[in-house]
């Protein structure tokens, strides 16, 4: 349950990130490409604060 929950919340923040940098401001890719590198620094740690979070709200695998 928690990696599909990860899962839209990040496709969110990716999708609404490219939404305002087209309607508002072209800064918007930088949250874009923070998510990128959280993404890639996960999968090298084997370690995510959204995961962390998700935990801590009570959310099982």
């Amino acid at each position: 349950m928690k990696n599909k929950v990860f899962r839209i919340i990040v496709g969110s923040f990716i999708l609404t990130s490219l939404l305002l940098a087209i309607y508002v401001h072209q800064n918007w890719l930088w949250f874009t490409a923070f998510i990128g590198v959280n993404l890639i620094q996960s999968g090298i740690t084997k370690w995510c604060l959204l995961e962390t979070i998700l935990t801590k709200l009570g959310l099982k695998d």
